[in-house]
């Protein structure tokens, strides 16, 4: 049979129209499987590759070492929910549905709705099986917050924040079925063990695995194994009693250095898995941590230095509340070794996640793709400012732009508090406001304030009370 001219002529130009496109598509154009670790109250100084000198976190070094490591990254808020809904959302606190965490009693706090769009309902339209293990804290069980209602197929954990103040609860969440513990049982572990579960069971296919985990969050707690070292590195702290939820301990700053080293532990447990189970170089495993670093419990963040050269700590809107670790690694991907400067944000994962698995980042959302920057590329999109705003205490808000940082606070007491601004090129602690000599600029920064927040019914501010 005699092929038709023509025929041939249109088979030949698809041809090579299909060699074109594939010679064209980037080397990450085929579906990722994506592993999310989410640290609690780690500070931006808790991991050795970030500065820690009291303790070491090996294999968390080794993501960075075998990767890449961000040094200008923050958190979506300054406490645990907001954080968690900016992650899930992609929009930032002047936009994401839960700005603060409002409890609900007697379990859960406040739900996200379910006109949220999340990052793991996108996933799971994309053919990703999606399962969450650790603490959640949008939405009590049965709400439509609730992670299996928002994309989830598999949650495994704390869904209430209350709850995962101790890491020896009578209770944790499969679902909304709910698993009673003896009371000693350290909660880290089962939950550790049904995430690695997760991935083995989902490893001949796309999956997500968001790890909320709970360390080092409030109540030092750790088996004995893991602070028996410290315990002998830190006598000064043997009478000390550091007292959150749960038993009480002795030593929390051999307790604290204990967590991070069980921590540590379970980064290579995942990093063997992956190994194991030949899909090592298919898979991006991704650390970060929800804010800054806590005071609770008996930790001493002062004498483990863990917010580094940053001032602030946890519910504090300064630099040491919310610029956290994000450290990324992807064999064959990502550089090893790379650092990046690129000032970014929580609410840069969710288009993240959509272009790993090879999807249209949805419009309206707040934050831009690190794919650039996590591989090497020169076409990153920068912000033109990040936003926060805190509804806790006295009430604040900040605004970087540049190397600029503006932070406003007691917005609950005063009509207009006055705007602190730094240069952060100059002064990352933070330690001499600048505003007086620079009105445009505090002009600007308030202009990014207006722009920035969009008003809720249920978390407002001062200025919104007259007029909503």
């Amino acid at each position: 049979m005699t092929s038709h001219p023509l025929r041939t002529l249109f088979i030949s130009s698809a041809l090579i129209v299909a060699f074109c496109i594939c010679a064209n598509r980037p080397a990450h154009a085929a579906p990722a499987n994506i592993i999310y670790i989410l640290l609690d109250d780690a500070g931006y100084g808790d991991l050795s590759c970030y500065g820690q000198k009291k303790f070491k976190t090996p294999n968390i070094d080794r993501l960075a070492t075998e990767g890449i490591r961000f040094t200008q990254h923050y958190s979506g808020s300054t406490v645990c929910a907001p954080t968690r809904s900016v992650l899930m959302s992609g929009l930032h606190t002047g936009h994401t549905a839960v700005r603060g965490n409002k409890e609900i009693r007697p379990i859960g706090q406040h739900p996200i709705p379910a006109s949220t769009f999340t990052i793991a309902e996108a996933l799971k339209e994309s053919g990703y099986a999606t399962g969450a293990f650790g603490k959640w804290g949008l939405g009590y069980p049965g709400s439509e917050g609730a992670p299996e209602n928002q994309g989830f197929d598999r949650f495994y954990g704390y869904n209430c924040q209350r709850n995962a103040h101790t890491y020896y609860p009578t209770r944790l969440f499969d679902n909304e079925k709910k698993i009673t513990l003896d009371g000693k049982t350290y909660a880290h572990d089962p939950i550790m063990r049904e995430a690695l579960k997760f991935i083995r069971t989902n490893s001949t296919k796309p999956f997500f695995c968001f790890m909320p985990v709970t360390i080092p969050h409030a109540a030092m707690h750790v088996p004995e194994e893991y602070a028996a070292p410290f315990r002998k590195q830190f006598p000064q702290f043997k009478d000390k009693v550091g007292r959150y939820a749960g038993p009480p301990v002795k030593n929390p700053a051999a307790m604290f250095a204990g967590m991070m080293t069980k921590l540590d532990e379970g980064v290579e447990q995942i990093m063997n898995l992956v190994k194991e189970l030949g899909i090592d170089d298919q898979t991006i495993i991704m650390l970060s941590s929800d804010n800054g670093p806590h005071k609770e419990g008996g930790h001493m963040p002062d004498f483990f230095d863990s917010n580094g050269p940053l001032k602030g700590y946890k519910r504090d809107l300064y630099e040491g509340g919310i610029r956290v670790p994000l450290i990324a690694r992807w064999p064959g991907k990502i550089k090893a070794g790379a650092i990046s400067r690129h000032i970014s944000a929580h609410w840069d994962i969710f288009p993240t996640f959509c272009e790993l698995a090879g999807r249209k980042v949805p419009a309206g959302i707040d934050g831009i793709s690190l794919l650039p920057s996590l591989l090497g590329g020169e076409d990153q999109q920068q912000h033109e400012y990040l936003y926060w705003e805190f509804h806790e205490r006295s009430g604040a808000r900040a605004v970087r732009f540049g190397k600029w940082k503006a932070v406003q606070r007691n917005l609950k007491k005063k009509d207009n508090p006055p705007v602190e601004l730094y240069d952060l090129a100059q002064d990352l602690g933070e330690t001499n406001d600048l505003a007086a000599g620079n009105p445009a600029l505090i002009r600007k920064a308030r202009d990014y304030f207006k722009l920035a927040h969009k008003p809720s019914a249920i978390w407002k501010m001062r200025w919104e009370k007259t007029t909503q």
